[in-house]
C-alpha cells in the first residue's frame, strides 16, 4: 500500500544514557534482603566519588568548576531524577534537604555520601508509603473510585509545587490510581480484572523497592553529578559496566532497541538498524512498554519497574518470541495499548550493510533514473580488516561497490539515505565523504585541551561526481551528521529532510575502582567552523518532521553542551546552491501540498501536537468516552480525506480504520517489502534532485 507512514504509526504519531536491548546483556540480578534498614554507602564508593571528581576536573571537555553553584545544579538534578513529577516528597522533605544544596561539592570532593543516601532513603520511604496507599485504595474496589464525578488529573507535575501535606499527596495518588483504573475500563477491562492487574503492578513495585541495594543509590547520585556536565557523561556501576561492555560486542542477540526510563515507563528511544524490532516495523521510537510476555505466556505488567529488570524480562535466546504491550508514541494512556510480537535474533553486520535501488521518475517526456543507497549505520569489520581478509565489509567499500553498480545502470542522480542512522565509525564517515569529493578536509575534532585535529580525504579520486542528495531526519546523528555537514559545506549535494539530532560530542570510557565513567572529551566541528552539537545539520529542503524536537534530539536533553564555532579550514565548494534553494523549496512545497499522503502526515503531526498540549486528564467516564468519540471522528475524517484523494474506498468508522492499520502492519512486517514512508520520501528527494539539475555544477 502506498503512503508516507503506516496508518497505525500515523495515528500514534508524536515524538518521541540508555540500554541497548539484547539477550545476554544482563546477568541475573541477585535478590537483596527485604530488610527495611536504610541503605548506607561503603568505603569503595567514597573512593570512587573522589576519583570521579578528579577525572571530570581533568578530562571533561568543559572543565567545569565543582563549586557551590554546580552543587545547586546537582541537588536539583538529583531531586528531579528521584521525583520529577513531585509526587513522593513533601514540601517539608524538600526543606529538610536544603542544607545539601550548596554542600554537595565539598561532600563529593571528600567522598562524603551521607547526605546523598539520606535523600535516597527518604525517597524509598515515601515511595513505599505511596504504594501501600494505592493498594489500600484498590482494596475498596474499582467502582468505589466514583467515575461519575467531575475530577481531573494534572498530566505533568514537573513544575507543580511540592505537596504541602500527606493529605495532598493522598489526593494526587488517589487520582493517579483512579486514572489508571479508568484507562483500563475504557480499554474494555472488567472491574475485577482491573483491580487484580493494578494490585499486581503496585505490589511488584513495592517488592522492587525492597530489593534496592546501596549501588542503586550510589549510581543515582553519581549520575545526577555527572549529568550536570552534559547528558552523555555517565557513571556505570559494576553491574551496569558489565552490561555496557556486552552491548559493544558484535554477537548480540535480542530485539535491538535502545530504552530509557521516563517517569514510571520504559520508553523506546531508538531502534537498532536491521535489528529484529526494526525489521518487524511494529515497535516505534517513543512507544512506552507497559507489559512483557514470553511467547504465549501471560503478560507481566512492568509499569514502575527498574529498566534493568524490564530488560531482564525482554531478553532471551535467539529464535524465541517476546510479546510487548505498548502505549504508542503520542498515546495518552492505556486505552490505546497494542500488543506486538518480536522474534529475538542476532543483529548481523550484513543486515546493517548499505543497500541500493533505482527509481524511475517521469518529468515531461523525459525519464530519469535515480539511484538510492540506504545506509542504516557506519560499520566496519575490524576483525576482518586486521586479519587481512580482502573481502572484509565496511561502509565505504560497500557504498563504493553499490555506486559503481548504479553507474553501470546509467543513473542520472544519487540519493544517499541517512535517515535513522545513529552514527558509528568516524573513520568510515570520513572515508565515505571521500567518495564524493577530491582531496580536502572533512571534519574537525577539538579535544578538552583545545587542540584541533583536522581529518580529511587524501585520495584525489572521486567515485561519484554526479548530482547528489543526502536524506536525513531527527534520528540522523553523530557520524551521519558529519557526512551531511561536509556534503552541505562543500555544496557537493543537497541535504533533504529535517534537522538532525545534534550529537556533536565524543565520549571515552575510564575505569574506576568501582565501575566506569563515560565522559565527554572532545567535540566535532564542520569544516566551515560550526559545531554539529545541539543544533544539528539543517536541511536545505524540508520534509515534515515526524519527531517532536522538544522530545527527540540533543537540544531536548538537559544540560546539553552548547553550539559554538571555531575557525573554518580552507576548502573549495563545488557549486553554489544558495540562489537556487528558494525555487527548489517552492517546487517541493507545491508537490507536498498536493500529495494526499504528505497532507495526511502534516495533519497527523498537527493533531499529535494538539493532543500534547493537554494539561489535564478527565477522570469522568462519560466525558472521556465523549472525548474519545470526538478524537476518533477527527482521525476518521483525516483518513477518509486521504483515501478520497487517492480514489480509495472510504471507511465507515474508526474501528474499520484501525483494522486496516493492522493489515498494513502485517504487510509491512515482510523484511523484503519497503516501508511506505521510505518510498514516498525517497521519491520526493529524487524529484528535488531532478529540479536541482538545472543548476550548472562546476567541477574542479
Amino acid at each position: 500500500m502506498s503512503g508516507l507512514l503506516s496508518r497505525k504509526h500515523m495515528l500514534a504519531l508524536v515524538a518521541a544514557s540508555s540500554l541497548v536491548l539484547f539477550s545476554g546483556v544482563f546477568a541475573k540480578q541477585a535478590t537483596a534482603p527485604t530488610t527495611a534498614t536504610p541503605l548506607a554507602p561503603v568505603k569503595v564508593q567514597a573512593r570512587t566519588a573522589r576519583a570521579m571528581v578528579s577525572l571530570l576536573d581533568e578530562l571533561h571537555y568543559e572543565h567545569r568548576l565543582l563549586n557551590p553553584a554546580l552543587s545547586a545544579q546537582i541537588f536539583e538534578r538529583y531531586l528531579k531524577d528521584l521525583d520529577g513529577q513531585h509526587a513522593y516528597f513533601t514540601a517539608a522533605d524538600i526543606s529538610s534537604f536544603e542544607p545539601y544544596r550548596k554542600t554537595f561539592d565539598q561532600a563529593l570532593k571528600s567522598g562524603d555520601l551521607r547526605g546523598a543516601f539520606l535523600i535516597y532513603n527518604r525517597y524509598l520511604q515515601r515511595a513505599g508509603e505511596r504504594l501501600r496507599f494505592v493498594i489500600a485504595e484498590l482494596d475498596k474496589g474499582v467502582a468505589a473510585q466514583g467515575f461519575d464525578k467531575d475530577e481531573s488529573l494534572e498530566v505533568d507535575r514537573e513544575k507543580a509545587a511540592w505537596p504541602a501535606s500527606r493529605a495532598e499527596l493522598d489526593d494526587i495518588w488517589r487520582k493517579r490510581v483512579k486514572a489508571a483504573a479508568l484507562s483500563l475500563r475504557l480499554a474494555g477491562k472488567k472491574d475485577e480484572e482491573i483491580q487484580s492487574t493494578l494490585k499486581k503492578r503496585y505490589k511488584s513495585q513495592l517488592n522492587n523497592i525492597k530489593r534496592t541495594r546501596p549501588d542503586d543509590g550510589f549510581q543515582a547520585f553519581m549520575n545526577a553529578f555527572s549529568e550536570t556536565y552534559d547528558p552523555h557523561t555517565e557513571y556505570f556501576s559494576p553491574r551496569t559496566e558489565e552490561n555496557f561492555n556486552i552491548n559493544m560486542s558484535l554477537s548480540l542477540e535480542g530485539i535491538g532497541a535502545v530504552l530509557q526510563s521516563e517517569d514510571d515507563y520504559t520508553k523506546v528511544v531508538r531502534l537498532v538498524p536491521a535489528g529484529p524490532a526494526d525489521k518487524g516495523k511494529q515497535l516505534r521510537t517513543g512507544d512506552r512498554i507497559v507489559a512483557v510476555a514470553q511467547g504465549n505466556q501471560e503478560l507481566v505488567d512492568v509499569v514502575g519497574w527498574r529498566i534493568d529488570e524490564v530488560v531482564e524480562l525482554i531478553r532471551g535466546a535467539k529464535g524465541t518470541t517476546v510479546r510487548l504491550q505498548v502505549i504508542p508514541a503520542g498515546g495518552v494512556d492505556e486505552t490505546q495499548t497494542r500488543i506486538i510480537s518480536i522474534v529475538r535474533n542476532t543483529v548481523k553486520l550484513e543486515d546493517q550493510a548499505a543497500q541500493k535501488k533505482v527509481m524511475t521518475i517521469k518529468r515531461g517526456e523525459e525519464t530519469f533514473r535515480i539511484g538510492v543507497i540506504k545506509l542504516p549505520a557506519f560499520y566496519a569489520d575490524f576483525q576482518g580488516m586486521q586479519a587481512g581478509d580482502p573481502e572484509y565489509r565496511s561502509t565505504t567499500r560497500d557504498v563504493k561497490r553499490l555506486i559503481n553498480e548504479l553507474k553501470a545502470e546509467k543513473i542520472n542522480g544519487l540519493v544517499l539515505d541517512l535517515r535513522n542512522n545513529g552514527g558509528g565509525s568516524l573513520s568510515e564517515a570520513n572515508s565515505l565523504i571521500g567518495l564524493f569529493i577530491g582531496t580536502g578536509p572533512t571534519v574537525q575534532v577539538k579535544n578538552a585541551a583545545g587542540k584541533v585535529e583536522v581529518m580529511g580525504d587524501p585520495d584525489p579520486s572521486v567515485t561519484y561526481a554526479g548530482p547528489l542528495a543526502v536524506m536525513v531526519n531527527r534520528l540522523s546523528a553523530s557520524a551521519a551528521e558529519i557526512v551531511a555537514g561536509a556534503i552541505q559545506d562543500y555544496s557537493r549535494g543537497l541535504v533533504i529532510g529535517s534537522t538532525t539530532f545534534g550529537k556533536g560530542t565524543v565520549q571515552s570510557l575510564r575505569d574506576l575502582e568501582h565501575g566506569q565513567l563515560k565522559l565527554t572529551e572532545a567535540k566535532f566541528y564542520r569544516i566551515s567552523g560550526g559545531s554539529t552539537q545541539n543544533r544539528g545539520v539543517n536541511a536545505d529542503v524540508l520534509f515534515p518532521n515526524i519527531f517532536d524536537e522538544d522530545e527527540v534530539g540533543e537540544s531536548a536533553l538537559e544540560n546539553a553542551m552548547p553550539w559554538d564555532t571555531i575557525p573554518s579550514v580552507r576548502y573549495v565548494p563545488y557549486q553554489d546552491f544558495s540562489k537556487r534553494l528558494p525555487e527548489l523549496r517552492r517546487l517541493s512545497e507545491s508537490r507536498q501540498a498536493q500529495d494526499p499522503d504528505f497532507r495526511y502526515l502534516n495533519e497527523s503531526i498537527a493533531l499529535a501536537r494538539e493532543l500534547k498540549k493537554q494539561k489535564t486528564l478527565s477522570l469522568n467516564e462519560a466525558q472521556r468516552k465523549k472525548e474519545k468519540a470526538e478524537l476518533d471522528e477527527k482521525r476518521l475524517a483525516m483518513e477518509n480525506r486521504r483515501r478520497a484523494a487517492k480514489g480509495e474506498t472510504l471507511l465507515k468508522n474508526w474501528r474499520e480504520a484501525e483494522a486496516k492499520a493492522e493489515e498494513e502492519e502485517i504487510e509491512a512486517a515482510d523484511p523484503n517489502q519497503e516501508k511506505p514512508e521510505d518510498e514516498a520520501f525517497a521519491l520526493e528527494a529524487g524529484r528535488i534532485l531532478i529540479d536541482s539539475m538545472s543548476v550548472q555544477v562546476s567541477k574542479r
